[in-house]
């Protein structure tokens, strides 16, 4: 007797499941998310799987013990930070990005750089071995111990790593892999989902770490339902644009460190190179005695990162006036200008306000509210702000200027770079008070005392 196929509809968003299309999903809420799926009952798997009571295992947090061996150094320094210091056993890394962006680049440069007693298996349901290796030869890839394999099968790949037992497996990419005794399609929400569920168990109970890149839709955000973030242990994304050359990978979520870290790359024609110099790419090409050009300096899970904020005031062709932000929240700024036009009567009601974060930095840190309140300013009056002066605080609705964590941290990043004087609030001097600071320090107490040293 046939088997019994059934029709779904599962959201794209949080992966809930309906027997009936509705325009809105009743797990999360969301609009236009359901999407029809014909799935069949499961057959049982071929990957055994211990049942048994007496096959669970069961220990005191207290006994188990930590080696040296947990994490695994990847060699590529900017990839270990983001991961929070390696590579931990038996973890299943998700890593994303727009298409062309470098995931597969960085992940192959990675299995050259590993040790080269540690086996490595590329799974690849996009390339053949011939594609993998002209791709290898042009990134000077070479490790001995990396094998190839070019196949959309789930199970066939999970009974492969069974039996060979490697080192490292890297999946490129989940949307091509499928079940076959699921009736849908290879990229299909019950794929996706299952197939990631089916590696996370295989390589769990292996203690074997597993690299899966997923690809991402037209709205930016990772394919498949969300449900998948929740199954990974970490989730990497690649920020930038395709035509510039840095890339940067950001921790997302991460069981096993910050989920603060950036690692920043520069593309090339032999693949990603590390910029071990953050600061100082993000603040390369800047023009002098430009108006609307402010440098602050934000926090990036441990690392203290310089960057220039650019702020353009225009008069209005429109009945409405335009705000338009790249690299910073767009309600944040709407609610900055409206402190600036409450507390200091500056008006930009009619006046278009653009804001840009120069090198493709996102500023999501409190600390910069300063910075774009002073850039704005800057472009207002067109008056160009001193180029070897840093500025960073947060803003209060009344006004006033709040007090940022690591302050001397940021302050020692500008001392490092040249810059001889830093604008931040008054509060932050306690910080600083047994530190060496030889830069010039202006601390003000309210957005009224800083715009005073944008003179007219």
């Amino acid at each position: 007797m046939a088997d019994k196929v059934k029709t779904l509809f599962v959201c794209t968003a949080c992966g809930h499941e309906s027997a009936k299309w509705s325009g809105r999903c009743d797990g999360c809420g969301e609009w236009n998310t359901m999407e029809e799926t014909v799935v069949r009952p499961k057959q049982p798997s071929s990957v055994k799987r211990d049942h048994s009571v007496g096959g669970l295992q069961v220990q005191p947090l207290s006994d188990i013990k930590l080696s040296m061996e947990t994490r695994t150094k990847t060699g590529i320094s900017e990839l270990d930070r983001v991961l929070g210091g390696g590579i931990v056993r038996g973890s299943v890394v998700l890593i994303s990005g727009d298409p062309g962006i470098g995931k597969s680049t960085i992940l192959l440069q990675m299995a050259d750089h590993l040790p080269r007693d540690s086996r490595v298996l590329y799974v690849s349901g996009e390339e053949s071995a011939v594609q993998i290796k002209l791709r290898a030869g042009r990134l000077h890839v070479e490790n001995p111990a990396l094998s190839v394999m070019s196949e959309t099968d789930t199970q066939a790949i999970c009974e492969y790593i069974q039996l060979d037992k490697p080192d490292l497996v890297i999946i490129d990419s989940i949307q091509t892999m499928q079940i076959s005794e699921l009736s849908s399609m290879a990229g299909s929400i019950v794929q996706v989902r299952e197939s990631t569920g089916l590696f996370l168990r295989t390589c769990k109970r292996l203690d074997i770490p597993i690299f899966i890149v997923g690809h991402v839709n037209k709205g930016g955000d990772i394919a498949g339902p969300k449900v998948l973030e929740h199954i990974v242990d970490t989730v990497l994304y690649f920020e930038g644009e395709r035509n510039q050359s840095y890339r940067i990978l950001r921790a997302i979520k991460n069981r096993f460190g910050s989920t603060n870290e950036i690692g920043v790359f520069a593309m090339g024609d032999a693949g990603l190179k590390e910029v071990e110099n953050p600061s100082a790419m993000l603040l390369s090409g800047r023009a002098s005695k430009v108006s609307g050009s402010c440098i602050t300096c934000v926090i990036e899970g441990t690392r203290p990162l310089l960057a220039e904020v650019q702020g353009l005031v225009t008069t209005t062709g429109f009945g409405n006036p335009r705000r338009v932000t790249t690299g910073y929240d767009y309600n944040r700024l709407n609610l900055l200008l409206a402190v600036l036009e409450k507390r200091l009567g500056l008006f930009f009601s009619n006046l278009d306000a653009y804001l840009n974060v120069a090198g493709g930095l996102r500023l999501d840190e409190p600390a910069a509210d300063l910075s774009v309140a002073l850039s704005l300013v800057s472009a207002l009056r067109d008056v160009p702000l001193d180029e070897k002066t840093i500025v960073f605080g947060e803003i209060g609705l009344s006004g006033e200027l709040r007090s940022v964590p690591r302050a001397a941290e940021r302050v020692s990043e500008a001392q490092r770079l040249g810059f001889t004087t830093c604008i931040l609030p008054k509060s932050c001097l306690q910080q600083l008070k047994d530190k060496s600071v030889t830069m010039e320090l202006v601390a003000v107490s309210s957005l009224f005392d800083a715009v005073k040293l944008v003179h007219r």
